[in-house]
């Protein structure tokens, strides 16, 4: 394995879905338990709580993992390296600020729309936030990625930072 390597992180994600059909398989299988509303689904157990709670943090790791394995490469060569040329993340950062510009004007309208008439759609608006926070996350990458140039320095093993 090198050291930026992703096994362990689609191995994490993979171990988050067997997680998430656990909890799945276990809030479907119980049928020995009253419902306490007719009609009405299982309530959830600690169980399935956990397992969701902690599937959700494999998947958190795993999705980091790759991401960083996306941005940094997987093993770094002492060496200046310039992203290629083409017109794709131009095209697709356009669109995305695009998009971007529509979900804060809309963003607005909901503020505006929440003054006005007294009713404050919160789950709308922190959607649209939250949307809007993605396609800037996803913006930077690209930036990141097809942008700036990065380069690698060595440095002696007896230099002077203590690490």
């Amino acid at each position: 394995m090198y050291k930026n390597d992703t096994v362990v992180p689609f191995g994490a994600l993979l171990f988050a879905v067997a997680l998430f059909l656990m909890a799945f398989l276990d809030s479907q299988n119980r049928v020995s338990e009253t419902v306490a509303i007719p009609g009405a689904a299982h309530s959830l157990s600690v169980g399935t709580i956990g397992l969701m709670a902690f599937g959700m943090v494999m998947f958190i790791y795993g999705f980091i993992g790759l991401v960083g394995n996306y941005l940094e490469g997987t093993e770094l060569r002492p060496s200046k390296h310039i992203a290629g040329p083409s017109s794709l993340p131009v095209v697709a950062g356009v669109v995305l600020s695009l998009l971007l510009v529509g979900l804060a004007g809309f963003f607005a309208r909901t503020l505006v729309y929440a003054a006005k008439e007294g009713f404050n759609p919160s789950s709308l608006q922190g959607g649209v936030f939250a949307a809007m926070m993605l396609i800037i996350a996803i913006l930077l990458v690209i930036y990141k990625k097809f942008f700036m140039e990065e380069e690698v320095l060595a440095e002696e093993e007896k230099g002077e930072f203590p690490w």
